[in-house]
């Protein structure tokens, strides 16, 4: 999903630091394994996550949406030893090659793999995030956004992924799909939203970046 012309896309990721020879492998098997890699980060955004969390030196990272780790590992690897990730995945048939890959790369001490449903698990979890990435189902974007926020520390980021939808968030309600609807719902709820500070990315798909006050 790209709102970008190919040929800037391809600019921006040459003059952008290269992945890593894992990330590389990550990219490769997920257009192997999975029947839509079109949902894999990628490395320009990946390095746009591991950025943010670097700058803003996160210890504990929350991602919604693991898929096969592209994200996950591109933030480890941009942040410092100390800093752990947990991030939650509900399709089990990518369990087995997460927990390898995050092995293979030496981050399974430092990427608490959390297999259900998001909204089932994230209750569960004991931390308090400063950092949080949003990449899952998208008919659950305000939900996930509103049971987090409470988490998250002051000052903490909630970088959210699709918030542009291929542009189709630019058609009139009545034409929109639910997950379309979902989105805009989304976008407006945190435009509007006075606890957060917030900047709406045309970059890939669109990416919603939001400071808690």
């Amino acid at each position: 999903m790209k709102i970008t012309k190919e040929n800037i896309e391809e600019y921006a990721n040459d003059h952008s630091e290269e992945e890593s020879e894992l990330l590389t492998t990550i990219r490769r098997e997920t257009h192997l394994r999975s029947v839509y890699p079109q949902m894999l980060s990628g490395n320009h955004q990946g390095k746009l996550l591991g950025l943010l969390a670097k700058i803003s030196k996160a210890k504990t990272i929350l991602e919604i949406g693991s898929f096969t780790g592209y994200s996950a590992v591109a933030m480890a690897e941009m942040t410092s030893h100390d800093t752990e990730i947990h991030t939650i995945e509900a399709n089990e048939e990518f369990e087995t090659f997460l927990l390898n890959t995050f092995e293979k790369g030496g981050f399974s001490k430092r990427i608490h793999l959390h297999m259900g449903k998001a909204l089932k698990v994230i209750p569960q979890l004991d931390i308090e995030p400063d950092f949080i990435f949003i990449d899952a189902d998208k008919i659950n974007y305000l939900n996930y956004y509103k049971m987090v926020l409470p988490m998250l520390k002051a000052g903490g980021i909630i970088v959210t992924d699709n918030v542009l939808w291929s542009g189709k968030v630019l058609q009139p309600d009545p034409l929109c799909h639910a997950d379309t609807l979902a989105i805009k719902e989304f976008n407006d709820f945190t435009q509007k939203d006075e606890k957060v500070f917030n900047i709406l990315l045309p970059l890939r798909d669109g990416i919603m970046v939001i400071v808690k006050k």
